[in-house]
């Protein structure tokens, strides 16, 4: 199993999705197992949890400086 891969399908839904948002910031766990429609081990299942926590921080971040540039340029 690819977590990158794992990573990247989550992360495209719960973007997408303003209830999975939700219930990933309630149940990261239980809301990635219903995403991927497989239940993983507990070490597998953390990784993918901490990497697409990872994603969206920085997805957000990247998004946040986008917006200052736009600012500024005017």
């Amino acid at each position: 199993m690819d977590v990158k891969e794992q990573i990247t399908k989550a992360v495209e839904k719960i973007t997408r999705d303003k209830k999975l948002q939700e219930q990933f910031q309630k149940e990261p766990v239980k809301a990635l197992e219903g995403i991927l429609g497989i239940d993983l081990p507990d070490d597998v299942i953390d990784q993918v949890v901490k990497g697409v926590k990872a994603k969206l921080t920085t997805d957000k971040l990247s998004d946040s400086v986008d917006a200052l540039k736009g600012f500024f340029k005017k």
